[in-house]
């Protein structure tokens, strides 16, 4: 069974990525929320999700710094990290690279396009 943790700190954002994602639990896909950076590196350690759509700018510890801890601390090279985040500057996207994400996707995000990731990331048939 595939997981995906969701992590943003505004509660209607993580609201409308799950609601994205929602139909991909018929395909046994596990979906999981965390509200800031903390929770996020908790549940990335007990959980190991196989893919996590991780806001940027977030209280106590950054998306920055969850991935790269994620990755490099925990040793999970290979969970699929995605960026998400307003700030679209190529500045902040290498920033984004050179933390160890896979992908970085700024706000606002079209859903279509991140469901087709999510299924493309966990070798899901599309519907």
């Amino acid at each position: 069974m595939s997981t995906i943790l969701i992590v943003d700190d505004e509660a209607h954002i993580r609201m409308l990525i799950q609601q994205t994602l929602e139909e991909l639990e018929d395909d046994g896909v596990e979906l999981l929320t965390a509200a800031d950076g903390e929770e996020a590196l908790a549940a990335i350690a007990s959980a190991k999700p196989d893919l996590v759509f991780l806001d940027v700018m977030m209280p106590k510890v950054s998306g920055f710094d969850v991935c790269r801890r994620a990755k490099r601390d925990l040793g999970l090279s290979s969970m699929y990290i995605v960026l998400l985040t307003a700030k679209g500057q190529e500045f902040d996207r290498q920033k984004g690279y050179d933390s160890g994400a896979d992908l970085y996707m700024t706000k606002p995000f079209d859903p279509d396009g991140l469901l087709a990731k999510a299924r493309e990331v966990l070798g899901l048939q599309t519907t």
